[in-house]
């Protein structure tokens, strides 16, 4: 009777929880507040982005392409003759 008891009571701990937290995350205080932040948030990155200096692009045509060979003739095999040999 106890067990049913302490299970019932994380039970319903657990419920509240989710609701509380959910009831929080879905107000309208709580979007206000975020949106806040998010525009606060990119007005610093735009003052810190026009001290930084810019840096010249030096990665042109660095990659080379080599032509693989494809004359080689590959050895195919095949499974079932694979087990037939090995009995």
């Amino acid at each position: 009777m106890i067990k049913e008891i302490k299970y019932l009571i994380f039970t319903i701990i657990i419920i509240l929880f989710i609701l509380f937290t959910g009831r929080y995350y879905f107000s309208d205080s709580y979007k206000k507040k975020s949106y806040r932040s998010f525009a606060n948030f990119d007005k610093k990155m735009k003052l810190y982005s026009e001290d930084y200096p810019t840096l010249k692009d030096n990665t042109q045509n660095i990659i080379e392409y080599v032509k693989s060979i494809q004359t080689k003739k590959k050895k195919k095999y095949y499974f079932w003759e694979l087990i037939d040999k090995n009995e």
